[in-house]
């Protein structure tokens, strides 16, 4: 990051942006070229910015205490706001009548803008200089604050591997999880209570994470719930997690019914982060599906409300306590001395010892002031953060922690603007570093740099080091996103003032002229009365922070908004129910962000292209909309472009002339003449990130494909290239041309291509110089015979092979190097490998002979849907966890030998053996889950059980049967169907879960005494045809089984002589006519043997 004053003020990066406008020569040619007297106007403006400027710095630690400085400030930034709007507006025009683009508007526009030029700007400076007049009446001081260093150093983000100080509450936590309730409730609800800061999110995590923890509950789920306890938002979140599934219904007896169903019978652990809501009437209605869990379900709340915790408690709540001094300071100098030991600096551990007092030992206070003060090295730097009359100020009077406070004093001026403008956003917003630079960028809060930084590069600076000092942490892995702390937030929307404003309800009365920046949740009214408009109507953001859009902006909303706001800088209309735009969007001149993702737009106005200041557009899913402007190459500053999932089946010509675009999601060749030639790619060297070229059908011959020197495009790490297939191949070796001269750069990460139609592939796919590919997706590809050479990529984690129609051999080429000679290790790195819908594929080669490793690394092999595959699985894979092999009726193999197998499933594989050899182990011990249907393989499974006696034990907790009725032989003796004889079934494994499922019409009772295993605890049957009874012996002795599932069994008339285990918690019946009767009539032969059972379901209803 550029050089800059550590804990300059907010204004000072603003009116950097201001100076630098008024020396363009573009807004220095404009006011000569109208005759106006620049030289004093301009003067007049800069000499008065330059007048404040040494004051701020002290103007804005004074305002804190001082409302008359606050206003002050605010009136000042309120008229800075008109400057820059004034000069943007100049350097627009005259910047556009450069280059002659839209020349019908501004010809129009500025017609009469002329005219009253002289008069607003004469307004503007006349108003600054006033407000410059008075800072002598507040006493405001210059030069007040020592200059801190000039650079922040890059540092890392703190895992949770980086708590410290809470060890013994952990403990207490995971020991009420593991424990009954004392009290004797069925649900037990444990509050985590303390002061904002101090750790109680971070305490329920470590709880929740625990791996004993993990291995008591059946269900998991975590739920932030902020301020706003919405119980259907709150209820559907729970739902979703435990289900894995969403539901679109807005009514809250559907949800709660569907909950209550998912966590009947089930121990589940439910922590409900954040709460504020003290209504207890809520807290109850929340709470109603969670009374149907198991005994011994827990529920964590965390709240700063002690009367929350008393709502919603069953046991006393632990109090969280600061940290001690100690871990206090190991958490401090964790971030203060990066990777060096504060004893080497004895003068700055004394200093920091003091400074950890002042913090009150709050962990995100000592975590947010280390990395403020992460290697400086300076004592006075350490001596004025100490002293700062700022640590005075208590918390009652702000609201703000003062060790937050300051940490936001010292921000560089120019991360201050961009922090400031995360207030618009909710609480426990989930931030996306790429989407809020293209935010800060739009509002010009990214400062250029010498060196010819990309705007996007200063933007990547620009936030890491906010989440260096803690203003952004990530969400589990980065890749989920950032979130920011609640204290940071109120930090940010305290600072903001009514400059920013977030609209939570029916307040657009509380916008004003000063406002803006504002967002909007799509569930409010802010953009149905537009009232508020009026007076906001200098707003520069108007922002969506709906996350998952939830409600449709009506058509109206373009044609009101539009004439009010001109001032516009950030426009998202997301979720519109508007099929165009009106004309008027060419006027807003000074937009720079336009989101219009999952519209049902069908056409954009061509005064979109009038937008000559517009930097991203984002039309993401824009379904019904096939085509863009014509003009489209006008916008010459677009930098972001996304037309992913949206209809548009090609780009206008000419789009090569957007030589400012980074991003391009979709490139769509173009058909005829008026469209886009693949050529246009080749003029846009700067693409980055990822690029979707789609109709390459399109594509004629092999120096067309050329043109587009995707070799050179090294910022590209994810491409995908797709041929459409409405289209017959006419000459293969012309389909490999094309594909050839398409070839990535070697920096790629990720590869797919579907439909291509060549034969085979060209050699730069899967060459060793490829040493950055991690993901390889070949789809669809249906004339090829051979699979390119794979084996030789180091780094090649996930590879997928479907649709393949003309392969059917994967022999030698599969692996080796270009000159017939093999690596030492073949496919290194691969972790995952599939195999789906290969209708003629025959025989994968063993590649027997080569001796060394193969697969070393390969956790997860899936082979589906390919039905003619005679031979032969892989010997050997030595990592192997996760087995799926489904739909191969004629694989004739072994199972690949995989001491860490945790998943087995073989499902319509008839012919497929656990192993081929004897003497060796054939069912591996670490085996967890089996899943077997309609196979053969029955047999060796049970073998491999029976074989062992007494002695064989593994790990298997789910064993699932279906649809098997083979014979079977066991060592003891013939049997001829599996469940026949299944007395010699020997299951003495810590089974936990059994399903069998098939048409066993020889069982009458079930299961005999001794059959199955203690440890079950969840039992499926299903299509005994001729099952009359459970064995009463037989169940008696599942003393842990929680759950009996019974299904298309329609001869059982009752179920054990004596009473079902005691342990159970559901039993379910489905299509059991005659049972089904008796349980619903109560019948006494039947209801008093099941009548002590929590939840009993009855063809898909609970009986009560």
């Amino acid at each position: 990051m550029a050089a800059e004053v550590v804990g300059g003020a907010v204004l000072s990066s603003f009116l950097a942006v201001l100076f630098d406008r008024m020396t363009k020569p573009e807004v220095v040619n404009f006011f000569k070229g109208k005759k106006l007297d620049h030289e004093k106007l301009l003067r007049r403006l800069k000499t008065a910015l330059l007048a404040v400027k040494p004051v701020l710095n002290d103007a804005e630690k004074k305002q804190i205490r001082d409302p008359a400085v606050k206003e002050w400030l605010d009136e000042l930034n309120d008229a800075v706001y008109h400057a820059d709007d004034l000069l943007d507006e100049i350097a627009t025009r005259a910047r556009a009548a450069a280059k002659e683009v839209h020349k019908n508007f501004f010809s129009s526009y500025f017609g009469s803008y002329d005219r009253d030029l002289a008069s607003r700007t004469q307004d503007v400076i006349d108003r600054i200089e006033s407000i410059v007049k008075e800072k002598d009446v507040l006493k405001l001081e210059e030069g007040v604050g020592k200059k801190l260093s000039d650079t922040i150093p890059s540092t890392s983000l703190v895992e949770a591997s980086d708590v410290v100080g809470r060890e013994q509450d952990k403990e207490v936590i995971v020991n009420l999880l593991l424990s009954d309730d004392e009290s004797g409730n069925k649900i037990s609800v444990i509050p985590i209570m303390g002061m904002g800061g101090i750790g109680k999110t971070t305490l329920a995590q470590l709880a929740y994470d625990d791996d004993k923890v993990k291995q008591r509950f059946d269900l998991k789920a975590w739920v932030c719930v902020s301020e706003e306890l919405d119980v259907l938002k709150v209820t559907k979140t729970v739902l979703e997690a435990v289900s894995s599934c969403s539901r679109d219904t807005k009514d809250l007896n559907v949800i709660q019914l569907d909950l209550k169903e998912r966590l009947t019978g089930k121990k589940f652990l439910l922590v409900l982060d954040d709460v504020w809501n003290e209504n207890y009437d809520n807290w109850e209605i929340l709470r109603r599906p969670f009374n149907y869990g198991a005994e011994g379900s827990k529920i964590i709340v965390t709240t700063r409300s002690e009367k929350v915790a008393l709502i919603m408690q069953t046991m006393p709540p632990h109090h969280l306590e600061p940290l001690s001094e100690d871990d206090c300071w190991l958490l401090f100098s964790k971030h203060a001395f990066c990777f060096s030991n504060s004893n080497e600096y004895p003068v700055l551990e004394k200093i920091g010892r003091e400074i950890i007092k002042k913090c009150g030992r709050l962990p995100l206070a000592a975590k947010s002031l280390g990395g403020l003060l992460r290697s400086k090295s300076d004592v006075e730097e350490w001596n004025n953060i100490l002293k700062s009359d700022i640590w005075d100020i208590s918390e009652g009077e702000c609201k703000i922690i003062p060790a937050l406070r300051i940490s936001y004093h010292y921000l560089p001026s120019n991360l201050k603007r961009c922090f400031v403008y995360c207030s618009i956003f909710p609480k426990n917003y989930i931030f996306f570093k790429e989407d809020l630079i293209l935010l800060w960028m739009a509002e010009n809060f990214l400062l250029p740099q010498k060196g010819e930084k990309r705007l996007e590069e200063v933007g990547d600076e620009y936030f890491h080091d906010l989440a260096s000092r803690s203003f952004f942490q990530p969400k589990g892995d980065r890749r989920c996103g950032f979130v920011m702390h609640d204290l940071i937030h109120d930090l940010a929307k305290y600072v903001a003032g009514e400059f920013c404003f977030m609209s939570e309800g029916d307040d657009v009365h509380k916008f004003t002229k000063k406002t803006r920046y504002l967002s909007y949740k799509q569930k409010y009214p802010v953009l149905k009365d537009f009232k508020g408009f009026s007076e906001a109507k200098y707003l520069r953001t108007l922002l969506s922070v709906d996350q998952f859009g939830s409600m449709h902006l009506h058509e109206k909303v373009p044609n009101v908004l539009f004439p009010k706001l001109k001032c516009l800088r950030v426009l998202t209309l997301s979720y519109g129910d508007f099929e165009t735009l009106p004309n008027s969007i060419g006027e807003l001149i000074h937009l720079r962000y336009l989101d219009l993702s999952y519209t049902i737009i069908k056409e954009l106005p061509e005064s979109v292209c009038d937008l000559y200041n517009l930097q991203t557009l984002k039309l993401y899913w824009c379904g019904s909309l096939i085509i863009l402007p014509s003009a489209m190459p006008n916008l010459i500053n677009l930098r972001h472009l996304d037309i992913g999932g949206s209809g548009i089946k090609e780009l206008p010509k000419g789009i090569s002339e957007l030589n400012s675009l980074q991003f391009l999601s979709d490139f769509s060749v173009g058909k005829n003449k008026v469209a886009a030639h693949i050529s246009e790619l080749g003029k846009l060297p700067d693409l980055r990130n990822m690029l979707s070229i789609e109709n390459l059908e399109y594509v004629v011959n092999a120096k067309d494909a050329s043109e587009a020197r995707l070799k050179d495009k090294k910022y590209i790490e994810y491409l995908e290239l797709r041929w459409g297939s409405d289209t017959d191949i006419d000459d293969s070796r012309s389909e490999r041309d094309i594909l050839n001269q398409l070839q990535p750069h070697p920096s790629l990460k990720s590869l797919t291509i579907i439909g291509y139609r060549g034969t085979a592939f060209p050699n730069w796919l899967g060459h060793v110089s490829y040493n950055n590919m991690c993901y390889l997706d070949l789809h669809g590809c249906n004339y090829c015979c051979l699979l390119p050479s794979l084996g030789q990529l180091p780094f090649l984690k996930i590879l997928e092979i479907s649709l393949l129609h003309g392969l059917v051999t994967i022999g030698p080429e599969f692996y080796k190097n270009d000159d017939n000679s093999y690596l030492t290790t073949l496919f290194p790195s691969l972790e995952e490998l599939n195999f789906e819908d290969m209708p003629i594929w025959e025989e994968w080669s063993s590649f027997e002979g080569f001796e060394g490793d193969v697969f070393p690394r390969l956790r997860s092999l899936s082979v589906i849907n390919c039905p003619r595959l005679i031979r032969d699985l892989p010997h050997h894979l030595p990592a192997l966890k996760f087995l799926d092999i489904d739909g191969c009726p004629n694989l004739v193999s072994s199972l690949p030998r995989s001491p860490a197998s945790h998943t087995l499933s073989i499902k319509n594989c008839e012919s497929l053996q656990l192993s081929q050899h004897p003497e060796q182990e054939k069912l591996p011990r670490s085996v967890r889950e089996l899943r077997i249907e309609g196979c053969y393989l029955v047999k060796s499974v049970f073998e491999a059980m029976a074989m062992y006696n007494n002695d064989f034990t593994t790990c298997l907790e789910l064993l699932s049967i279906s649809s098997c009725s083979f014979a079977i032989s066991f060592p003891g003796g013939n049997c001829d169907k599996l469940v026949d004889c299944r007395m010699d079934w020997n299951l003495r494994t810590p089974l936990s879960k059994l399903q069998i499922y098939g048409k066993y019409e020889n069982v009458e009772s079930f299961p005999e005494e001794g059959l199955l295993p203690t440890s079950l605890t969840f039992l499926s049957l299903e299509k005994f045809s001729s099952l009359q009874k459970l064995d009463n012996k037989g169940m008696q002795n599942l003393i842990s089984l929680e759950q009996l599932h019974i299904a298309n069994c329609p001869r059982l008339e009752s179920l054990t002589e004596e009473k079902l285990p005691g342990s159970l918690i559901k039993l379910t019946i489905r299509e059991c006519q005659l049972l089904e009767k008796g349980i619903l009539m109560k019948k006494v032969e039947i209801w008093p043997k099941i009548a002590h059972i929590r939840v009993i379901c009855v063809a898909d209803k609970i009986i009560t």
